[in-house]
């Protein structure tokens, strides 16, 4: 038996009303495609779960990835494009940050982001190479303190 409309919307938690706070409902069914294009990509995903505990220059992302930079830069573009990241420029540098939440999808996307893929050992990885970056201070810092 086919699940109503009301029912399907009960079954995600939210209605179509609430799905959206700052996305025009038009518009609705390709902000979620371009979501899970976003999410469907392994360094996409990797860049992400990094960006849950703050912002990280390009810089450090480029190390911690273990990537080249300009593998990294097309990654961030299609993500801020797809409005799950933002941009802040100091100088000669990018910091990246998750995207204030536009929708409640975008929420849960963003809680998965934390809760769901502690187990997986590229993402573990990753999270120590940030950790070894962060204490030796990372590129940018070592950049702001010779300004000194």
């Amino acid at each position: 038996m086919p699940k109503t409309s009301e029912a399907m919307n009960a079954t995600c938690g939210t209605s179509i009303e609430d799905a959206s706070t700052a996305i025009p409902k038009a518009q609705i069914g390709v902000h979620i495609n371009t979501m899970f294009r976003a999410f469907s990509d392994p360094t996409r995903l990797r860049i992400l779960h990094l960006l849950v505990s703050g912002e990280i220059c390009v810089g450090d992302l480029v190390e911690i990835l273990q990537l080249p930079q300009p593998a990294v830069s097309r990654h961030l573009a299609y993500l801020r494009k797809a409005n799950l990241v933002q941009v802040r420029k100091s100088g000669l540098w990018a910091y990246y940050s998750l995207a204030p939440v536009q929708s409640s999808f975008q929420s849960k996307l963003y809680e998965c982001l934390q809760e769901c893929f502690c187990d997986v050992p590229e993402l573990a990885e990753d999270c120590q190479r940030k950790l070894q970056v962060t204490q030796s201070g990372g590129c940018c810092q070592l950049e702001s303190s010779s300004d000194a």
